[in-house]
Parts: structure tokens; C-alpha cells; sequence
């Protein structure tokens, strides 16, 4: 079923009456000259411009990628109201396999598009978009984070995100065990790139035991070599069931806590790097019900996000680490909120970064 421009009428009911809704604009994206099919969808602009990565990928339908864009738009304005900024939340994607059709053409008609939004949105990497491409995209577009050094940027800010989702396994464990020292405690990290083998260097400089795995043998020899005192284990799936598993920290692909892995965790906190870790509604609350602590994904893993908004001050390292540091303080208060209103913490989060972004709507 379609409405009168042909857009699925499912899409068009979400954007409109649903609670994933809600969203201040969406812009559709076209440029024939260089194949540029986009979608930019902006949820909220209450703390200030949407901020939030463009990501390059080949979905199924054009409606396919309309909906990921306004999911991960909502997420933004949660994950950036958490973080402290003064940003609200948006999100981009290109339809489209970027090892086939991007180019410098097509990055660039982008970056017209975002520009054309007069700073509402600001734009950074994300899935299939690399520093590289937002250097491109800034000759277009100065509403662009996520550059490199060369160009004005900050580089790779999974340095960051590992060192919020460390803090978020300490205040996790000053939560529950009533110490953030992780010494001797157990932490399994499911993949070890970017981010994951930076928190693993966290973790063993604190003295905890840590055990890894990751679908590419290379990037687990690559912390084994340089650490003998790691374990390896063969798969996820060997890692969340090892007895005696203080932490796990779920550092790969989303959907990571599901109705199959649940039921068989030993660890009693998940803290993680991971993008979207609940795979549905619900097992927020069966994580709760088996007395696990879950520290919100979009909350710990903000590091990078302070990153790339910090760019647009001059990036100062010191400076954004400092913010970073309070994600300790901030999962902590999650915490105490999820306690004193009887809910998962994943919801007490909702609600405080929805109340933060009620209050600065009231102040106009």
C-alpha cells in the first residue's frame, strides 16, 4: 500500500502517529548525475543542530532505508541529550553498495545536499563512510566532523569510544560490587578492532583478566601477540557461556542480546561498544529478570560522538576526554534512576535524555 507520492504508506504512519516517530524533517536526496540516492532525516533540533553519521549502504528498498534513517535519527537525539551536548539528533544514509557506486562525485553532490540545510545538520562518519569521505564531503559541506588531521578534523575516534565504554564498565561494577576497580575481575570482549582492542588495553592496565574473540583470526592474534596474558576463545557464543565471566562486553555488530543469548550469559554486567545490543523490545527486562546489569550501548559508547561534535570548537583531545570521563558519572546516575523507578536501566535512560530534551524545548 502506497500513499499519493508512492511512499509506503507504513513508512509515512511511522514518521507521523507512531512513538518512533516524531521527527522535525526528512529530506530525500537526488542527484542523477552522479547516482546520489539519499535519505537525511532530522528528529530533533531541541539541544541544538542534529548531529549524527552518514551511513553508505545497500538496503533492499528505498523504504528499507527511509525507516533505518529514522531509527538511527531517534537514537541520535537520545545518545546525544545523554552525552551532555548541545546537539539534537539526526542521521543520514546512501542507498547504495559503496564499493560499487561511491565517488568522489557522489560525495561531493552529498555534501551539497547536507549544506543546504544551513548547519540544521551536522554530518560525520558511520557504516561504509570513512575519514577519507568526510574530508571529501567537507569541500562541499562545512557542517562536516569526522575529518582528518590534515583537514581540520580529529581522525579516528574509537580512542574515545573505548575509553566511555571503559568508564561505563567501572561505574557498572561501582554499582554492583560497590569498587570501580576492575582488578582480577573478568571481562570477555566480543571483537577486537577498532574500539575492542583499545578497551582491552584498559582493561589489563587495571589489572583485569580478559578473554576475546573475533571473526577475524587476524585481529585477535593482534591483541594475543601483544598481550600472552589474554585468552582466546573460538566464537561469541563460547564466550558468553565461560564460568566465571564478571563482564561482557559486546564490541561487534548490534543485536548482540537476543532470546537465545540471554538465557545462557554467566556475566553479570553487559557494557559494551556495540550499536543497538537489544534485538527487541523486551530484553531489556529479561536481562533484569536474570539479575544482569545492562549499561546502555548508546551511553557508554558516546566517547566518539563527543569526538566529532568537539570538532567543531577546534578539537582539543584533553578536552573531550574530560567529557568522555564523566560517562562514568552519567551511567552511574542511570543506574540509581532504574532503581528508584522500578525499571530497566535502558528505560531510565530514555527517560532522562527525553526529559533533557522536553526541558530545552519549554525554554524555546
Amino acid at each position: 500500500m502506497t500513499d499519493v507520492t508512492g511512499a509506503p504508506a507504513d513508512v509515512l504512519h511511522t514518521l507521523f502517529h507512531s512513538d518512533q516517530g516524531g521527527h522535525e524533517q526528512v529530506v530525500l536526496c537526488q542527484d542523477r548525475a552522479s547516482g546520489l540516492k539519499a535519505v537525511i532525516a532530522l528528529h530533533s533540533t531541541a539541544l541544538g543542530p542534529a548531529l549524527g553519521g552518514t551511513r553508505f549502504y545497500p538496503y533492499a528498498s528505498e523504504a528499507e532505508a527511509v525507516a533505518d534513517a529514522l531509527n538511527l535519527a531517534r537514537g541520535m537525539s537520545y545518545k546525544n541529550a545523554m552525552a551532555g551536548l548541545e546537539h539534537g539528533g539526526g542521521k543520514a544514509v546512501i542507498i547504495g553498495d559503496p564499493e560499487q557506486v561511491k565517488s568522489e562525485e557522489l560525495l561531493l553532490a552529498y555534501g551539497r545536499f547536507v549544506a543546504s540545510l544551513g548547519g540544521r545538520y551536522v554530518t560525520a562518519c558511520d557504516v561504509g563512510t570513512f575519514v577519507a569521505d568526510m574530508d571529501v564531503v567537507a569541500r562541499e559541506c562545512r557542517w562536516t566532523t569526522g575529518r582528518s588531521p590534515e583537514n581540520g578534523g580529529a581522525g579516528d575516534s574509537s580512542v574515545l569510544t573505548s575509553f566511555g565504554v571503559y568508564q561505563g564498565i567501572r561505574a557498572s561494577a561501582q554499582h554492583l560490587w560497590g569498587d570501580p576497580t576492575l582488578r582480577d575481575r573478568t571481562v570477555g570482549v566480543a571483537g577486537v578492532g577498532k574500539v575492542g582492542h583499545h578497551l582491552v588495553e584498559h582493561l589489563l592496565a587495571e589489572g583485569a583478566n580478559v578473554i576475546v574473540t573475533d571473526v577475524r583470526e587476524d585481529a585477535v592474534r593482534r591483541v594475543t601477540e601483544r598481550h600472552p596474558s589474554v585468552r582466546a576463545v573460538a566464537d561469541t557464543d563460547t564466550l558468553i557461556r565461560t564460568e566465571g565471566l564478571d563482564v561482557y562486553a559486546p564490541c561487534a555488530l548490534g543485536g548482540a542480546l537476543n532470546d537465545d543469548t540471554v538465557p545462557v550469559l554467566t556475566a553479570k554486567v553487559v557494557c559494551g561498544a556495540a550499536n543497538n545490543q537489544l534485538a527487541h523490545p523486551g530484553v531489556e527486562k529479561d536481562l533484569a529478570d536474570r539479575g544482569i546489569l545492562y549499561a546502555p550501548d548508546y551511553v557508554v559508547n558516546a566517547g566518539g560522538v563527543i569526538q566529532v561534535a568537539d570538532e567543531l570548537r577546534g578539537f582539543d583531545f584533553e578536552r573531550c576526554k574530560t567529557q568522555a570521563a564523566k560517562i562514568f558519572d552519567t551511567t552511574l546516575a542511570i543506574f540509581a534512576r532504574a532503581k528508584s523507578d522500578g525499571i530497566p536501566p535502558a528505560a531510565a535512560a530514555d527517560r532522562i535524555a527525553e526529559q533533557r530534551m522536553a526541558e530545552a524545548r519549554a525554554r524555546g
